[in-house]
Protein backbone atom coordinates (compact mmCIF):
# COMPACT_ATOMS: atom_id res chain seq x y z
CA UNK A 1 0.00 0.00 0.00
CA UNK A 2 1.51 3.43 -1.20
CA UNK A 3 1.61 5.98 1.47
CA UNK A 4 -1.03 8.88 1.68
CA UNK A 5 -0.89 12.27 3.52
CA UNK A 6 -2.92 13.51 6.18
CA UNK A 7 -5.22 15.37 3.17
CA UNK A 8 -6.38 11.96 1.96
CA UNK A 9 -7.45 10.19 5.00
CA UNK A 10 -11.21 10.83 4.52
CA UNK A 11 -10.87 9.48 1.34
CA UNK A 12 -8.88 6.28 2.31
CA UNK A 13 -11.39 6.06 5.19
CA UNK A 14 -13.74 5.85 2.55
CA UNK A 15 -12.36 3.15 0.42
CA UNK A 16 -12.01 1.12 3.34
CA UNK A 17 -15.34 1.34 4.73
CA UNK A 18 -16.35 0.35 0.81
CA UNK A 19 -14.34 -2.60 1.22
CA UNK A 20 -15.53 -4.02 4.80
CA UNK A 21 -18.70 -3.28 3.35
CA UNK A 22 -18.12 -5.60 0.63
CA UNK A 23 -16.52 -7.92 2.72
CA UNK A 24 -19.87 -8.53 4.76
CA UNK A 25 -21.93 -8.72 1.93
CA UNK A 26 -19.49 -11.73 0.67
CA UNK A 27 -19.69 -13.46 4.12
CA UNK A 28 -23.22 -12.85 4.61
CA UNK A 29 -23.90 -15.11 0.99
CA UNK A 30 -21.29 -17.89 1.93
CA UNK A 31 -22.95 -18.31 5.18
CA UNK A 32 -24.84 -21.90 4.71
CA UNK A 33 -28.13 -21.64 3.39
CA UNK A 34 -29.28 -24.35 5.77
CA UNK A 35 -28.80 -21.55 8.51
CA UNK A 36 -30.66 -19.07 6.65
CA UNK A 37 -33.22 -21.12 6.04
CA UNK A 38 -33.16 -22.35 10.42
CA UNK A 39 -33.82 -18.44 11.65
CA UNK A 40 -36.41 -18.23 14.29
CA UNK A 41 -38.93 -15.36 13.22
CA UNK A 42 -40.94 -13.43 15.93
CA UNK A 43 -44.67 -12.70 15.15
CA UNK A 44 -44.57 -9.80 12.82
CA UNK A 45 -41.57 -11.54 10.51
CA UNK A 46 -43.43 -14.71 10.58
CA UNK A 47 -46.82 -12.48 9.34
CA UNK A 48 -45.01 -10.65 6.97
CA UNK A 49 -43.45 -14.08 5.56
CA UNK A 50 -46.69 -15.73 5.44
CA UNK A 51 -48.40 -13.31 4.01
CA UNK A 52 -50.96 -13.03 6.24
CA UNK A 53 -52.13 -10.16 9.42
CA UNK A 54 -50.59 -10.44 13.00
CA UNK A 55 -54.49 -11.19 14.41
CA UNK A 56 -54.67 -14.10 11.77
CA UNK A 57 -51.21 -15.56 12.88
CA UNK A 58 -52.64 -15.68 16.85
CA UNK A 59 -55.79 -17.04 15.58
CA UNK A 60 -53.78 -20.29 13.87
CA UNK A 61 -51.39 -20.26 16.82
CA UNK A 62 -54.42 -20.40 19.73
CA UNK A 63 -56.37 -23.04 17.20
CA UNK A 64 -52.66 -24.83 17.09
CA UNK A 65 -52.80 -24.98 13.25
CA UNK A 66 -49.32 -24.11 12.90
CA UNK A 67 -46.09 -25.10 14.28
CA UNK A 68 -44.74 -22.78 16.74
CA UNK A 69 -42.07 -22.72 19.49
CA UNK A 70 -43.69 -20.34 22.82
CA UNK A 71 -40.36 -19.90 25.84
CA UNK A 72 -42.08 -17.95 28.29
CA UNK A 73 -44.62 -15.54 26.70
CA UNK A 74 -42.99 -14.92 23.06
CA UNK A 75 -43.88 -16.87 20.10
CA UNK A 76 -41.31 -18.29 18.11
CA UNK A 77 -41.59 -19.57 14.33
CA UNK A 78 -38.85 -21.57 12.68
CA UNK A 79 -38.54 -20.23 9.09
CA UNK A 80 -38.36 -24.01 7.61
CA UNK A 81 -40.93 -25.58 9.83
CA UNK A 82 -42.84 -22.88 8.21
CA UNK A 83 -42.41 -23.30 4.87
CA UNK A 84 -43.11 -27.37 5.44
CA UNK A 85 -46.61 -26.53 6.83
CA UNK A 86 -47.09 -24.37 3.28
CA UNK A 87 -46.35 -26.93 1.30
CA UNK A 88 -48.08 -29.78 3.36
CA UNK A 89 -51.62 -27.63 3.68
CA UNK A 90 -51.31 -27.91 -0.39
CA UNK A 91 -54.69 -28.51 -2.33
CA UNK A 92 -54.59 -31.64 -4.72
CA UNK A 93 -55.74 -30.93 -8.05
CA UNK A 94 -58.10 -32.34 -9.96
CA UNK A 95 -56.10 -34.96 -11.89
CA UNK A 96 -54.57 -35.83 -8.65
CA UNK A 97 -57.90 -36.56 -6.86
CA UNK A 98 -59.28 -38.62 -9.99
CA UNK A 99 -56.21 -40.58 -9.79
CA UNK A 100 -56.46 -41.44 -6.04
CA UNK A 101 -59.93 -42.25 -6.67
CA UNK A 102 -59.57 -44.71 -9.63
CA UNK A 103 -56.84 -46.13 -7.24
CA UNK A 104 -59.42 -46.78 -4.38
CA UNK A 105 -62.04 -48.39 -6.66
CA UNK A 106 -59.46 -50.87 -8.44
CA UNK A 107 -58.41 -51.71 -4.41
CA UNK A 108 -62.19 -52.02 -3.23
CA UNK A 109 -63.24 -54.30 -6.94
CA UNK A 110 -59.83 -56.43 -6.06
CA UNK A 111 -61.69 -56.87 -2.59
CA UNK A 112 -64.99 -58.02 -3.40
CA UNK A 113 -63.79 -60.00 -6.24
CA UNK A 114 -61.39 -61.88 -3.61
CA UNK A 115 -64.60 -62.53 -1.25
Amino acid sequence: MEPFSFDKLPEVVRQLFEKIERMEELLHELQPKEQQENQLLSITEAAEFLKVSVPALYTKVSRQEIPVSKPGKRLYFNKTELKKWILASRRKTILELRTEAAERIKIRDKHKNFI
